[in-house]
């Protein structure tokens, strides 16, 4: 007999939820920045409570898709258009180089020194995002790198939330491969 829950049994009860409902009816910047903050939340909730083995199983062959890669990919998308994009600063990628493109998925093994890093860089980029946010003038601030076409920040944190969303599609089939969980 399958005893499988039914996925209206695997959601979070709304009590349960973290992510709550944010502000209803405010300013631009707070309404927009809603949306990340609860899809952030989001990719915490997929990973939660899983071993560094479990955050680093690959999906299906040829993939390296994993949740730890996802955590890692994403720590790189608030770098890129934050720091490098929208601040202008040199720093340099976290996870991938020239010789490995795919390093921020690569590198995602199930070592506990390589999850708590990438948890922390993910933090402290999201961190660097959400001040970036809160101290610029409006949301048509442009983009401050002089390699590309300059970008709104109101454009980046669209994009951002796309970003999030995909990759947390990703992160609901991931984490139904590993234990079977779903929802959220």
């Amino acid at each position: 007999m399958d005893h499988r829950k039914t996925r209206g049994d695997m959601f979070l009860a709304a009590e349960e939820d973290p992510r709550g409902h944010g502000p209803v009816r405010g300013d631009e910047r707070a309404t927009i920045m809603e949306f990340p903050r609860r899809q952030r939340l989001t990719l915490e909730l997929k990973c939660a409570g899983l071993s560094p083995a479990d955050l680093a199983r690959r999906s299906v062959e040829p993939s390296t898709m994993s949740l730890l890669g996802l955590v890692r990919h994403l720590a790189e998308v608030e770098r890129r258009w934050f720091q490098v994009r929208m601040a202008g600063l040199d720093t340099p990628p976290h996870y991938y180089g020239d010789e490995d493109r795919d390093g921020d998925f690569d590198g995602a093994v199930g070592d506990p020194a390589v999850v708590a890093d990438a948890w922390r860089v993910w933090r402290e980029d999201c961190a660097f995002t959400d001040r970036f946010v809160a101290e610029a003038g409006d949301l048509g601030t442009l983009s401050a790198d002089p390699e590309s076409e300059p970008v709104s920040l109101r454009e980046v944190l669209v994009h951002l939330v796309e970003e999030y969303a995909r990759h947390n599609g990703h992160a609901d089939l991931l984490r139904e491969r590993v234990d079977g969980r779903i929802g959220l």
